[in-house]
Parts: structure tokens; C-alpha cells; sequence
């Protein structure tokens, strides 16, 4: 009988676990090891050894082809989450400074652009401060890390060799996999020579100047977005349609916002070749494949963002039989891999959203359930997400074409809205984008089956309703909700008009 399933039956507190576990060193080195240092790799280790267990955890960056690396974390802290949306920020700021001198204030707006270099070295420093914190965190908690790759030799062992030192060998009672995912590069000439992914623009040592973006997910839009907020002529290229599996109205509505604000889409679009200049700047072929039709333009930088590639083949997952799908890890609910004692979480796993605050609840719950006693699984329904651009796209729950998909046309109810955020009004930003919607069961209380909302700091409006959405928000209980005026977050609460009715959506003015 597993240690651990033994000390469930004997109870499960620290004291406990920590003389249980001391049993258990005869036999495996460690009772968990974790190979990936990212949010969910880093969340699970700590968990495990809250619970008395013995964990140590692996974790290795490899550089890019341009030569990008970084330090503990993953792909949050170094090259996603964190620096995207401090480069968001930036964008944000220079509209702000020019809506300042509409409210009043004595600025010179004239000419103002950022210092690219000073803006990367702002956001590389409190990188490189969560690092620290996070080896130091790790240190404290007395989570044992090794800069190193781990790869299985069988299910229960793993190699790693430091520093170029001898190889070594660790056993383990339990594995978890969370090494996550790296961005994918097309497989024509000069992508891995001259391109660059999100993996570098965070870090990168030359200001961008004119961009090919190429991948319309939210990646590609996010980083078009905020390259075009800091000044730089930027073009999206998209394969097919932008962001493939979101709300479609919602995702037309977000690129027509984008449109206006000056970036550029090549749409049907695919490269072929890229080659570098004389002059140093990059010559980019592609070829429209609803026309035939091929082209060329030239770009500084060309920036891949074409999706994302699991980390399997360094793992050697064939020596502990694991099952994998697609270049990720396919795992049951409770995130086990075919091989009962190996797990996988984070974006190493098929079929799952690949969010950072998924990969973190989900490590700590697979702790809790090998270490601590608990039964509660990771309910991946209903995760909230928020595409970062400058107005920003928020939503949870279904979109309008799964609604209509699973429960029928007949049986959906889209309560919808444009409205007018007060802080445009002086500066006269545009409010042509501002929308939101509810879709709802047409019956009974009428169930919310999914929230979008199309306007200022979207995640932040999102978070309070995808709790709300989870407990069974109803339209009649989200109408009866007083808001808080004036906020954009209440324009969900005066919902009123239905997509069926055939009314006009645009409201007639601010308080009414």
C-alpha cells in the first residue's frame, strides 16, 4: 500500500506526514518530483510540501534560436502573462497622455514616443526580481530545485545532469509533469534564422519598428495591440479567422477595433519565405489562399505567433509508457497520465485551457489529493479569459455558437448591448466597440450560460461575474442586480434588449 494512501487512513496532519513519509526513504529518494518550474510545476511542489512531503523540483530553460533565455518562473513571469501585460500598460499610457490634455492638464503631446530600450530593461528588472523571490521562496519552503532537464530512464526514475557534469539519477514515489509549452515556428526558410516569437519580444535589444505579426490568436493580437500603442507600424497576417475558438461576433468586433486604430491585417494569408536584406531588414513572401495570389512586403521584425508546441520530446515519456496526444500529455480528471503514479498539469496537457491561474489551482489541488486527503478535482467549466488589447475582451462561460450548439437556437436568449464609458466622453475616444452580451436558456429564470464584454479593463469587470456564473447566475437575478454608477461593469446589470426583439442595441444616453 502507497504511503500516502496509508496515511489518508491514519490522518492527515503535517506531524504525520512527515514521520510517514520518512518511511518511505528506503525505497524512493523522494515522494514527489516535479519536473517544471512554471506556475503550475512550482504551485504543486510548494502544496506537496506543505503537506509534509519530500519534493524536488526540475526545471530548465532552453534558449531560443535567437539566443532568449530566463530564469525560474515560466512562461508567466519571463516571456507571457506578466510582461505582456506590462507592455499593455505602456501602450495604455500613451493614449492616456494625450486624453490628459483633453481633461485639462498642461501637457505637450506633441511628438511624445517611448524609450524602447528603457521600457525592455523596466520590465526585465521585476522579471528578474520574481525570480529571486521565487528561489528564495523555494529555499524557504525547502523545496529542493535543480537547474536541470529531467527525463524518465523508467517510471519511477529520472536522469538529469548539471552544469555539464555526470549524469545522475533521482526515484520518486510520485512524478508530476508541468513543463508546459513553447511557441511553434513554420516550417519554411528563414523562420528560426530571422524570426522571433513572444519568447523574445520582451527582452529584445532593438526597437521592433515595422512588424509582421503572424497568427491571429490572442498572442498575435495582444502583441500587435500594444508594438501599435508604442508607435510601430504593425500587421497582422492570418491564416484563417482571429481568434479561432472565441465568440465570433465578439472576435470580429475586436479586430474592427484594432482596424481602426491603424493595424493593418493581411487576412487568408500565409508566409512562404523570409529573407534578410542588405540593408538588414527582412523581405517576407506569402500567398493569399482564397486568391492564389503571391506577395512580398519588407518588416524590421517578424513575430511568430502561430501557437504553442508541448515539451515532450526531452522527456523520454516512451521509457515510462506514458501516453501523449498531439505533443501534449493526456491525462483522466484527475490529471493522471495511463501511468497511475505519473501525473501531468499546466499546458503539457491535452485538451485544457492554457492559462496560467488553471495550471496553479490545478497543481495545488493534485497536491491536496496525493498528499493532504482531498477529493476535490479541477473544474476546468467555465474559466474566465481576457485578451489584453487596448479595449480589452473579457468572457466566460459559452460562447453564442456553443450555446446555440449544445441547447439549440430556439432555446437561447441573447440579452446584448452597446454603451458609453463616462471617461470617453471628454477626450472623445471612440465608442464604437463597446459591447456586451448575455446568453442565456430562454426559459424559467433564464440560466447565464456565458458573459462577453468589449471594453475598459475587461479582466477586471469578468472576474466578479465568473463567480457569479459559476453559482448559477440567472438574468432575473442579474437584473435585480443595483449598479454601480457609473461604471461599465453595471452596463450588465441594465441588459434589457434581446438580440430576438430586433431593437436597436445603442444606447440613447448614459443614466437612463
Amino acid at each position: 500500500m502507497s504511503l500516502w494512501k496509508l496515511l489518508r487512513i491514519c490522518g492527515s496532519s503535517r506531524s504525520n506526514a512527515r514521520s510517514v513519509a520518512s518511511l518511505g526513504k528506503s525505497k524512493y529518494d523522494y515522494d514527489l518530483v516535479v519536473l517544471g518550474g512554471g506556475s503550475a510545476g512550482l504551485a504543486c511542489a510548494k502544496e506537496a510540501l506543505d503537506s509534509g512531503a519530500r519534493v524536488l523540483c526540475f526545471d530548465y530553460v532552453k534558449p531560443t534560436p535567437a539566443g532568449t533565455k530566463w530564469g525560474l518562473g515560466g512562461t508567466c513571469v519571463n516571456v507571457g502573462c506578466i510582461p505582456k501585460k506590462l507592455m499593455h500598460q505602456a501602450s495604455l499610457l500613451g493614449e492616456a497622455v494625450h486624453e490628459a490634455v483633453a481633461y485639462g492638464w498642461n501637457v505637450n503631446d506633441q511628438n511624445i514616443k517611448p524609450d524602447w530600450k528603457k521600457l525592455v530593461n523596466s520590465v526585465q528588472s521585476h522579471i528578474k526580481s520574481v525570480n529571486w523571490v521565487t528561489r528564495v521562496d523555494l529555499r524557504d519552503k525547502k523545496v529542493e530545485y535543480v537547474n536541470s532537464m529531467g527525463a524518465f530512464v523508467d517510471p519511477h526514475t529520472i536522469e538529469y545532469c548539471v552544469k555539464g557534469g555526470p549524469k545522475q539519477r533521482v526515484s520518486s514515489e510520485y512524478v508530476v509533469v508541468a513543463v508546459g509549452g513553447r511557441p511553434r515556428y513554420p516550417p519554411i526558410l528563414g523562420a528560426t534564422e530571422f524570426g522571433i516569437t513572444s519568447d523574445d519580444i520582451f527582452s529584445y535589444d532593438k526597437e521592433p519598428g515595422r512588424t509582421l505579426v503572424v497568427g491571429a490568436g490572442y498572442v498575435g493580437l495582444e502583441s500587435a495591440c500594444f508594438l501599435k500603442g508604442l508607435g510601430y507600424d504593425t500587421t497582422v497576417m492570418v491564416r484563417s479567422i482571429v481568434l479561432r475558438g472565441f465568440d465570433r461576433q465578439m472576435s470580429e468586433l475586436l479586430e474592427a477595433m484594432m482596424s481602426e486604430r491603424g493595424v493593418k491585417f493581411l487576412h487568408t494569408t500565409i508566409p512562404s519565405l523570409v529573407e534578410r536584406q542588405g540593408d538588414g531588414r527582412l523581405l517576407v513572401k506569402y500567398r493569399n489562399t482564397t486568391t492564389e495570389k503571391e506577395d512580398s512586403d519588407t518588416f524590421d521584425t517578424v513575430l511568430w505567433a502561430i501557437g504553442r508546441k508541448g515539451l515532450i520530446e526531452d522527456l523520454n515519456l516512451p521509457a515510462a509508457g506514458v501516453q501523449t496526444k498531439n505533443d501534449k500529455i493526456v491525462v483522466d480528471a484527475t490529471e493522471a497520465t495511463n501511468v497511475p503514479h505519473i501525473f501531468a498539469v499546466g499546458d503539457i496537457i491535452y485538451g485544457r485551457p492554457e492559462l496560467s491561474p488553471v495550471a496553479i489551482l490545478s497543481g495545488r489541488l493534485l497536491a491536496r489529493r496525493l498528499f493532504a486527503g482531498s477529493k476535490q478535482l479541477m473544474d476546468y467549466a467555465d474559466v474566465a479569459t481576457t485578451v489584453f488589447t487596448p479595449l480589452e475582451y473579457s468572457c466566460v462561460g459559452m460562447s453564442e455558437e456553443m450555446a446555440i450548439q449544445m441547447h439549440g437556437q430556439d432555446n437561447i436568449e441573447v440579452f446584448h448591448g452597446y454603451y458609453k464609458p463616462t471617461e470617453f466622453f471628454i477626450p472623445q475616444k471612440s465608442v464604437r466597440h463597446c459591447y456586451l452580451k448575455a446568453v442565456a436558456e430562454i426559459t424559467g429564470d433564464q440560466r447565464i450560460l456565458g458573459l462577453h464584454y468589449i471594453g475598459p479593463v475587461a479582466g477586471e469587470v469578468i472576474q466578479g461575474f465568473a463567480a457569479a456564473l459559476k453559482s448559477g447566475l440567472t438574468v432575473k437575478t442579474l437584473l435585480n442586480t443595483v449598479g454601480i454608477h457609473p461604471t461599465t461593469a453595471e452596463e450588465f446589470t441594465r441588459l434589457s434588449i434581446t438580440k430576438r426583439s430586433g431593437r436597436d442595441p445603442k444606447p440613447s444616453s448614459c443614466c437612463s
